[in-house]
This record gives structure tokens, C-alpha cells and sequence, in this order.
């Protein structure tokens, strides 16, 4: 029996040590963030917010500049997460027509916000209203539970 040796160029060991680099980038990418977490976590950070509480409610508001009211959601998830979410698109009709931009500052995209509501907010009672680009959502508050009336006991006596 001969035993025959291979050379380190040999491609068997070329092919071998491409398998190994593709599971090790393989292994990178799961350990990586998702695009839709990516594209995300921009939109809420270019999404700023203000938070206002009151007696009787919170209250946020939030700049949507440029959308109606159909093209904003505004949702409730895991029963105490607000989610309030939009996207801006270019308009494409102006294009059409011959237009083109010579300057585009103003920001296009995914518009996103999240808060935890506190443990008093009723997610049952939610109003929003968009006005002039400022979306004003207010979450009422559960009224406070009512304090335990202290029980009496008879004592008998034997």
C-alpha cells in the first residue's frame, strides 16, 4: 500500500480552507444585527419625541412632518409597549412632469417610536390626533385602585 502525501497546495486543502473561512464568516453574520433592526434603530433615533404626563393621562407628541393620517399607525404590543410608526415617501408625481431635485435635504424614511407604558395607563383608552405634522397621542390613565377597607373580626368568647 503507498501511502502518498499531499501537498499544503494541493486543492483539497484549498477547498477545505475556503469551507473554514465561510463558516467562520457564517458564524460573524449570526451573531450580527438584522437590516430591519438596523433600519429600526435609525428611525427611532431620527424620530424625536416628547413625553408629557398629567393627572389624568399621558401624553406624547411626536413630528411626523408630511403625513396624513393614513400613512401613520399608531399601536399597542405585549399589552404595555406604544408603538407609533410612519414612512415618508419622495413624491414622485412632481418628477413626472419634468422636475428634478437640484438639492433634497428634507429627511425621507421610516419615522418609529416605542415607549413601555407605565402600569397605570389603560391602553384601552388611546386617542390620536395629527395636526399641522405633529402627532399628539394621549394614553389615559386607570384610575388608582381603591384602598382596602380593613376587615373586622367578631371575637368569640368560649
Amino acid at each position: 500500500m503507498a501511502i502518498r502525501l499531499m501537498d499544503l497546495d494541493s486543492p483539497f486543502f484549498n477547498t477545505l480552507h475556503r469551507i473554514m473561512d465561510l463558516t467562520e464568516d457564517a458564524e460573524k453574520n449570526l451573531n450580527a444585527p438584522t437590516r430591519t433592526y438596523v433600519r429600526d434603530a435609525k428611525a427611532m433615533a431620527a424620530t424625536p419625541a416628547d413625553v408629557k404626563e398629567y393627572p389624568n393621562s399621558y401624553v406624547f407628541v411626536i413630528d411626523m412632518p408630511g403625513l396624513k393620517s393614513g400613512d401613520i399607525k399608531v399601536q399597542v404590543e405585549d399589552d404595555n409597549v406604544l408603538l407609533i410608526s410612519g414612512e415618508r415617501k419622495r413624491e414622485e408625481e412632481k418628477e413626472k412632469e419634468g422636475g428634478k431635485y437640484l438639492r433634497m435635504e428634507r429627511r425621507l424614511g421610516k419615522l418609529m417610536r416605542k415607549f413601555t407604558l407605565p402600569e397605570n395607563a389603560n391602553t384601552d383608552a388611546i386617542s390620536a390626533v395629527c395636526l399641522d405634522g405633529v402627532l399628539t397621542v394621549t394614553v389615559n390613565k386607570l384610575p388608582p385602585p381603591q384602598p382596602k377597607k380593613p376587615k373586622t373580626i367578631e371575637v368569640n368568647i368560649a
